[in-house]
C-alpha cells in the first residue's frame, strides 16, 4: 500500500500537530524571496572580530593540514555540464526553496572568523550543478543539502534520493533532461531514511504510475516507519535544535554559517513521501534487475540511519555509498538529538563493501559530496572511513574500561596522523569529541559512575551556588574576564555560562558568554558545532525572537501515521506531572469505522496506556465512535472536536465529561523555548 505524508521541511517532521487541538504549526520562516533577509538573521554588524588567539589557532591548522592539495576541488568539478544561471531555485508561486547563490561569498583565503578547514569544505560544498560520474551516471549536485543521483536504465531514469523538496528534485531532473535528452522515470532508490533523501519525490514521480506499478520504489527494511517514528516523540526539541545545529538563525556571511559540512542547507517547502514498492532486508545482501540496470544491495541498519543500505552497480563498476561513506567524519550522534549510532556496525559495512566489491570498483559516489574515481584511490578512502569509525568505537570502550569518563575520554582521543591528516576524515559534521560521548552513552548511558554527577543540583539552582561559592557575580564576572583576556573560551562559557543561569537579567554575563561562544564558533571546524556556537551568542544577545509559524502543511503526514504512533504520542502529551492529571482514573475506548479498527486508552496513575487492535470489556468510561478521518481535520485545525460532537460525526457514549477533562490534560509544546538561559 502506498503511503504519503507531506512535511514543511525538517522542522515540520520534527513537530507533529496537537491532536484535538491545534492546527499543524511550522516553526520555520515563511517562504518567499525575502526569506535570506529576515530582519531577524544576525549580520555581522552584531557579530565582533576574530581575537589574536582564534587567528592564532587558524594559522596552527593552515599548517598542520595539507591545504596545497587541491585534488578535492578537481573532483568536486570533475564531469561539469551545467547548473542554473539564476543560482536559486524557485517554486510554482516564485518563492525561493533554494539559493546556491546565497554562497558566493566562500572563496578564496579563509577569513580569520572561519575555521580554514571547514571554510574550504564548504567552498567545495557550493560548487554546484549537474555532472556526469561516469558513462550512464549523473549527478545533480549542490541544489540542496544532498545530492540526486540518475542512472540511465533502459527505458528511463533511475533516480536515486530525489532531495528534501519537490522544487528542488524537480529542477534536478529538468535540468538533466534538458542537457542529456528527456527521459522517464523508471525507478526510485531511496538510501535511507532521512528526509535529504526522500522529500522531493512528488517533484519527479505522480503517484499514480507508482501505484500502477510504472514506477518502482526501492527501499531498506523499516524506511517508512523510521521516516516518521525517529523524530515524532522527541520532535519538537529536535526541531527547535535543528534551528541552531543547521544555522538557520544566522546569516550567511563570513561572521555568520558556512554551511553544515554535510552540504550547504536545506531546501524549504512540502516534501512528500511515497512507500517502498520493494524492501531490501538482506545483510549480507540481495540483487535486483531495476529497468535492466543490474543492482547488488547490502542492508546496513544501526549505521548513518536506523534503515538504509548501500549497492553496487556492476555493470558500470560504480558503487552507490548512500551516507555511509562521506568526505567527513560523520556523526555518531548528530547534535539536533537521535538515537546513538554504533561505530563498530558502521565500519563493518564499510568493510563489508571492500571485501564484496574492493578489487571491482572503479567509481564511488554517495548521497552527500563529490565522487571519488580509481580503484586504488577508492579503496584508501573505503579503507580510511572504515578504519576512523572503528578507531572512535573500540578506543572509547578501550579507555571506558581503563575507567575514563566520557569528558575525559573526549579530551584524550585524538585520531593517527594517518586518519587525522586526511581531508575527508575531518569533523565538519560529526566530531571526534561529540562521536566519543555517543560511544561511551552507547554501552554505558548518562551515568559516568561517579556519585557526584548521580543527582546534581538544576542549572538555576546550582548556578545560583556556584556564582555565590566564586565570590558574587562581579567577581565572577572580574575573574572570567581576565580568563577570556587570555582566550581561555571554553573555561569562560563553562563557567559565565553558571551566573546567566543565575541571573538571565544580568547583561554584561551574557554579553561575555556571547563573546566566548562566538571565538569558539570561529574556531569550530565542525560546520554544526559553529552554528551551535554562535547561534547561542545571537539569542544570548538578542533573545528569542519568534519567527511566524504558519498554518501550512501536514495533512498527509498525520494520515501517515498508523494509530499506535499517533496514540502513543497523544500518550506522551499527557500531563501526567500535574495532580489532576494524575488523579485521573479512566478508559476510553475508540472506535474507527473507515479504517475498521479499535483501540483504548487506559488513564491511570499518570500515564496513558494505548491499547491497540481492540476494546476493553469492563469499567468503560466512555466510548468515542470517529473516524480516522475526521481526527485527521480536527488534528490540523480544518475541523473542531466540540462542532463534530455537536453535530453527531462523533459520538461519546458515557462520560463526556471524563473525556472532555482528558483532553484539557493534554500538553501543547512551544517551539521557541529557551537554550542557553531558563
Amino acid at each position: 500500500m502506498i503511503k504519503e505524508l507531506k512535511i514543511q521541511h525538517l522542522a515540520v517532521l520534527l513537530s507533529i500537530c496537537s491532536l484535538f487541538q491545534l492546527a499543524c504549526r511550522s516553526p520555520n520562516k515563511p517562504s518567499g524571496n525575502t526569506a535570506n533577509n529576515d530582519s531577524s538573521i544576525t549580520s555581522a554588524n552584531s557579530s565582533k572580530d576574530a581575537s589574536q588567539f582564534t587567528e592564532q589557532k587558524q594559522s596552527d591548522l593552515l599548517s598542520y593540514l595539507p591545504f596545497d592539495d587541491t585534488s578535492d576541488f578537481a573532483d568536486a568539478r570533475k564531469g561539469f555540464i551545467a547548473t542554473l544561471d539564476a543560482g536559486e531555485i524557485k517554486d510554482e508561486d516564485g518563492n525561493v526553496v533554494y539559493s546556491m547563490k546565497q554562497y558566493d561569498f566562500i572563496k578564496g583565503n579563509a577569513p580569520a572568523t572561519a575555521n580554514p578547514s571547514l571554510w574550504r569544505q564548504s567552498e567545495i560544498n557550493s560548487i554546484n550543478g549537474l555532472f556526469k560520474v561516469t558513462d550512464g551516471i549523473y549527478q545533480i549536485r549542490g541544489f540542496d543539502l544532498s545530492n540526486m543521483t540518475l542512472i540511465e536504465g533502459k527505458t528511463g531514469w533511475i533516480i536515486i534520493d530525489p532531495l528534501i523538496s519537490p522544487p528542488t528534485a524537480k529542477a534536478g531532473l529538468d535540468l538533466a533532461n534538458e542537457k542529456l535528452g528527456k527521459r522517464p522515470v523508471s525507478a526510485i532508490i531511496h538510501t535511507h531514511s532521512h528526509i535529504d533523501h526522500f522529500g522531493g519525490i512528488r517533484g519527479v514521480v505522480d503517484e499514480k504510475d507508482v501505484k500502477s506499478g510504472k514506477v518502482k520504489i526501492y527501499v531498506p527494511e523499516g524506511f517508512f516507519d523510521e521516516a516518521i517514528s525517529e523524530n515524532v516523540m522527541g520532535g519538537n526539541t529536535m526541531g527547535r535544535r535543528a534551528s541552531y545545529m543547521y544555522g538557520n538563525l544566522l546569516a550567511k556571511d563570513p561572521k555568520g554559517t558556512l554551511g553544515t559540512g554535510l552540504g550547504q542547507t536545506t531546501s524549504v517547502g512540502l516534501s512528500g513521501i511515497l512507500d517502498g514498492t520493494d524492501v531490501i532486508r538482506k545483510l549480507g545482501g540481495e540483487n535486483r534487475v531495476i529497468d535492466g540496470i543490474n543492482v547488488e544491495f547490502i542492508y546496513t541498519p544501526e549505521s548513518e540511519a536506523p534503515a538504509e543500505m548501500m549497492f553496487y552497480f556492476p555493470g558500470f563498476k560504480a558503487f552507490c555509498q548512500a551516507e555511509d561513506i562521506n568526505h567527513t567524519l560523520h556523526n555518531l550522534y548528530t547534535l539536533r538529538g537521535a538515537k546513538v549510532r554504533n561505530g563498530q556496525k558502521w565500519s563493518h559495512y564499510i568493510d563489508l563493501a571492500l571485501e564484496k566489491w574492493g578489487n571491482d570498483v572503479q567509481v564511488s559516489f554517495g548521497s552527500h559530496h563529490w565522487p571519488v574515481w580509481g580503484n586504488e584511490k577508492i579503496n584508501e578512502y573505503w579503507k580510511s572511513q572504515r578504519d576512523l569509525y572503528r578507531f572512535i568505537h573500540d578506543q572509547t570502550l578501550r579507555l571506558a574500561n581503563n575507567g575514563y569518563t566520557p569528558v575525559e575520554i573526549a579530551n584524550m582521543i585524538k585520531l593517527p596522523p594517518a586518519l587525522d591528516k586526511k581531508f575527508s576524515n575531518r569533523g565538519y559534521y560529526g566530531s571526534v569529541s561529540h562521536n566519543v560521548k555517543a560511544q561511551y552513552d552507547l554501552y554505558f548511558g548518562w551515568f559516568d559512575g561517579n556519585p557526584a554527577n548521580l543527582d546534581k543540583l538544576p542549572p538555576t539552582e546550582g548556578g545560583k551556588k556556584y556564582v555565590e561559592f566564586m565570590g558574587g557575580a562581579d567577581n565572577l564576572l572580574s575573574q572570567a574576564k581576565k580568563s577570556y583576556a587570555n582566550g581561555e573560551y571554553r573555561w569562560v562559557a563553562e563557567v559565565v555560562n553558571h551566573l546567566v543561569f543565575a541571573d538571565p537579567k544580568n547583561m554584561e554575563a551574557k554579553d561575555l558568554l556571547a563573546d566566548a561562544y562566538e571565538q569558539l564558533g570561529y574556531q569550530a571546524e565542525s560546520g554544526p558545532w559553529r552554528n551551535f556556537y554562535l547561534s547561542g551568542a545571537k539569542e544570548l544577545r538578542e533573545g528569542v525572537k519568534v519567527l511566524p509559524a504558519p498554518n501550512t502543511a501536514g495533512p498527509d503526514m498525520v494520515k501517515g501515521m498508523s494509530t499506535e504512533l499517533f496514540l502513543n504520542y497523544i500518550a506522551m502529551r499527557f500531563k501526567g506531572t500535574d495532580d489532576a492529571a494524575a488523579g485521573m482514573k479512566y478508559n476510553f475506548n475508540i472506535i474507527m469505522p473507515d479504517v475498521n479498527e479499535k483501540a483504548a486508552l487506559i488513564v491511570e496513575n499518570g500515564t496513558v496506556t494505548p491499547r491497540i487492535g481492540s476494546n476493553l470489556a469492563n469499567d468503560v468510561t466512555a466510548t468515542l465512535t470517529v473516524n480516522r478521518s475526521d481526527l485527521d481535520k480536527i488534528s490540523l485545525g480544518e475541523a473542531k472536536f466540540g462542532d463534530l460532537v455537536s453535530n453527531g460525526t462523533i459520538k461519546i457514549n458515557g462520560d463526556q465529561d471524563a473525556f472532555k477533562a482528558f483532553l484539557g490534560a493534554l500538553d501543547h509544546f512551544n517551539f521557541w523555548f529557551n537554550i542557553i538561559e531558563p
